[in-house]
């Protein structure tokens, strides 16, 4: 096979090569086992790569979370003894905060029900409630049955708006029954949005949903709820699986329907302040310290204290309050910061090119080293391409399926174009112990096998005989039919000698007219007996000449075996010669094996 012709067979491989992982991937694709394993993976890239870009993220310095914390939890046990706490301390909250003029303020906490043995309590927070129409609340749905708890019918204001398209009826989204707050609340706003937040198969939440199903009519994120009234919309639209809220606010929706979260760091991103410094703030009447922490602010009012068990995994940490995930999923849609999760389609397209990209220069350099170097260069461009692509664009590209389409074809490229190589060294060794006459092995082959068969006999005791051929008057062939017809010549007796001969011997071309078999593991009895054997098939042959006659030949052979006739190349050489030079003196077409 020449140069060329081996490079094209390499990259008609190469080619299959692509084309099998094509088929690997596509059909992995479709094995729910491979997905699952493989979607694990690529979870656990995107959690790092979020933990990564979360540092050069800006989050809004308009959200503030006034957290019920440690701190605050043992203040709260100190001052009024019981958690949950008097309904009156929030309505003060309320009624405090507002004479710094918030822009929202937001309890992710459910108000159930009425307490009976406090309701001028109640009341309180019903009426700071009733007065400020920027004062939003929660409520929750689940899937207990009606014999737990009857499913409440919900008033219509609390419904959301939705111009064009619904959203897909799945288990993240759809809900039989629901945990309304206390009916005195929710007859004096109709700012309620829903927290229910759902973590991924491995415990980790990444996603929120943003609008929810319940009794055949849609609901929104609490949220969701409080980013419609800030940009002044009152319904949303629903199209290409995405949520449009206006021309510069939207929520892209994977397949599950839910919003994919955009993290801007740890616990702490926003700005925390204790509930306890609040309540001595407005207590002692410190409106520099309202002023300051929540004038014109975002404020999430929550619990993030370990003890009272709101704390869920995030991508960026393994313990975050869920009032900042609320928080999160808020200033995703402010600053339309969504992550939007590449099609599977383009995902697919990526990975072949970089395998094809791999695959070529895996052809085309030599070294063995830089071979490795650059599989490894590709795996780590296309780390941090993904990793600044998120960054920049917000956009989630598969990392698992590129590597294993790059880290295949490294592999299965890697063989083809080694096993190609051996095969070139092989087939470039073969020329070189060949005599391209006969297709015999040639005098330096001969050589070789005569040192390595004595040093076989002298440790191993291993018996070999050699037998040495000479073609009886072959010059004077030569001079009468033509040198064309004595290589005919030639090669019909090289042929004769490889079928008379057992796979392990070794038959030569020892040099011009004369030929040499190693007998291996023979002694010199059987090796008689096999030169007896050629020396008669070539007397029976009728050999073919370049131009068609038919003649006879014959040959004169000599016998030598180790340990009888000698113990080195040269003893063995010689004395076969000297047996071959009797065989002609005798009269040629005969064998010779005594001296």
């Amino acid at each position: 096979m020449t140069e060329k012709q081996l490079r094209n067979f390499s990259y008609l491989i190469y080619g299959f090569i692509i084309i099998l992982i094509c088929g690997v991937l596509f059909y992995s694709g479709h094995s729910s086992r491979f997905r699952d394993f493989v979607l694990n993976i690529e979870n656990a890239s995107f959690d790092l790569r979020q933990t990564i870009v979360s540092k050069y993220k800006n989050p809004s310095q308009d959200i503030v979370i006034l957290s019920v914390d440690d701190a605050t939890y043992e203040y709260i046990m100190d001052k009024y003894g019981a958690w949950p706490i008097s309904r009156k301390v929030w309505s003060d909250c309320i009624e405090n905060i507002e004479k710094v003029n918030p822009k929202n303020i937001i309890f992710d906490m459910l108000f159930i029900k009425s307490n009976f043995s406090d309701k001028e309590s109640d009341l309180a927070l019903v009426n700071s409630v009733k007065k400020f129409n920027n004062v939003y609340l929660s409520m929750n749905f689940d899937n207990y049955s009606d014999e737990i708890r009857k499913s409440a019918e919900l008033d219509d204001k609390f419904a959301l708006k939705i111009n064009q398209g619904a959203l897909l009826d799945n288990e993240y989204i759809s809900f039989i029954n629901s945990r309304t707050i206390m009916p005195e609340l929710t007859d004096v706003t109709d700012n309620v949005g829903v927290i229910n937040v759902t973590r991924d198969e491995d415990g980790i939440l990444r996603d929120m949903t943003p609008v929810f199903r319940y009794k055949n009519k849609y609901y929104p994120n609490l949220s969701l709820k409080v980013a419609l009234d800030l940009l002044n919309r009152d319904s949303i639209t629903i199209k290409n699986n995405t949520i449009i809220i206006d021309d510069s606010h939207s929520i892209p929706l994977d397949n599950t329907q839910r919003a994919i979260l955009n993290w801007y760091g740890k616990s702490g991103t926003y700005k925390h302040i204790p509930l306890w410094q609040a309540i001595k703030a407005y207590k002692t009447d410190d409106m520099k310290f309202l002023k300051e922490n929540f004038e014109n602010k975002i404020i999430y009012i929550g619990t993030t204290a370990t003890s009272l068990s709101d704390i869920k995994s995030t991508p960026v940490e393994s313990n975050m309050s869920g009032i900042e995930l609320h928080a999160t999923f808020l200033n995703n849609i402010l600053q339309n910061d969504f992550i939007k999760k590449v099609s599977a389609k383009i995902n697919f397209l990526i990975a072949i090119i970089l395998a094809v990209l791999t695959g070529y220069w895996v052809l085309k350099i030599q070294s063995v080293p830089k071979t490795m170097l650059v599989l490894v260069a590709m795996l780590a461009f296309w780390g941090l391409a993904s990793t600044y692509l998120m960054l920049k664009l917000n956009l989630w590209l598969d990392v698992v399926t590129p590597y294993f389409a790059m880290i295949t074809t490294f592999v299965l490229v890697y063989c083809e174009k080694y096993i190609l190589k051996s095969k070139d060294y092989e087939q470039t060794y073969k020329l070189a112990v060949t005599d391209g006459l006969t297709q015999l092995y040639n005098h330096r082959y001969f050589q070789e096998q005569m040192i390595i068969n004595v040093n076989s006999y002298k440790r191993y005791g291993n018996q070999f005989s050699l037998i040495l051929i000479d073609i009886d008057f072959f010059k004077k062939f030569n001079d009468t039919y033509g040198h064309q017809s004595g290589d005919c010549v030639l090669k019909q007796v090289a042929n004769i000698l490889k079928k008379n001969s057992r796979t392990s011997d070794i038959a030569c071309r020892y040099g011009g007219e004369e030929m040499a078999v190693i007998l291996t593991h023979t002694n010199k009895q059987d090796a008689i007996t096999t030169a007896n054997k050629i020396c008669l098939a070539v007397r029976n042959n009728k050999f073919i000449l370049a131009n068609g006659e038919k003649v006879n030949v014959t040959i004169s052979v000599g016998v030598a075996s180790v340990g009888a006739d000698g113990e080195t190349p040269q003893d063995l050489i010689a004395y076969s010669d000297k047996c071959l030079y009797k065989a002609k003196e005798s009269g040629r077409n005969q064998v010779v094996f005594e001296v």
